[in-house]
């Protein structure tokens, strides 16, 4: 496992309706790798994953730039899916400026489940393969957006990486930490 002592990671998830697999697994692997993860939601609330575990965020997605102690730019922003994603993440104002705001500065933006279409409605992922889910509303974000669907579970390119969902939380998160420690691609 590569340190990412001294990064910054900015985990944004649905309102409701998260996938616990594809925050928490992630979560926790990035932080026992050694980064400081900050979790944010659109409103900030405690929510409901699609199990019926209860999180509280660290705060809301409109404060990403206010969080005590991060005084520079987030080495990597992490999209969480799940079933609310469609819901709070692919039609959020301010999500598609902050992921091209990181990924100009040179940073890693990386998403997980439903949470890809919120990349390829950024136009992140244009003649690129990524992986999500095999739902249908999901592939119609990816075609719409130039994308095409990737079997395997996590994709890389370059410093976009996404995922299929919770199944491929370790694997994405590694591929996450390889990425962020890796300071010549960044």
């Amino acid at each position: 496992m590569r340190s990412l002592s001294g990064k910054n990671i900015l985990m944004v998830m649905p309102r409701n309706q998260f996938d616990e697999d594809e925050l928490f697994v992630t979560r926790k692997f990035l932080e026992s790798a050694g980064a400081r993860v900050i979790v944010l939601s659109r409103t900030g609330q405690e929510a409901v994953g699609t199990n019926r575990t209860r999180f509280q965020p660290h705060g809301m997605i409109i404060d990403w730039n206010r969080q005590e102690g991060i005084f520079r730019k987030y080495d990597a922003v992490v999209l969480v899916g799940g079933k609310g994603a469609s819901k709070s993440l692919w039609d959020d104002p301010i999500l598609p400026q902050i992921l091209t705001d990181h990924y100009r500065a040179g940073k890693v933006i990386a998403a997980m489940g439903l949470s890809v279409a919120v990349l390829a409605r950024a136009d992140f992922l244009i003649q690129m393969e990524a992986s999500g889910p095999d739902e249908e509303k999901f592939l119609k974000e990816l075609s719409a957006g130039s994308s095409y669907h990737s079997e395997e579970p996590v994709t890389c390119c370059d410093r976009i990486i996404t995922a299929s969902g919770g199944d491929a939380a370790k694997e994405f998160a590694e591929a996450v930490s390889a990425v962020v420690g890796d300071d010549t691609a960044t």
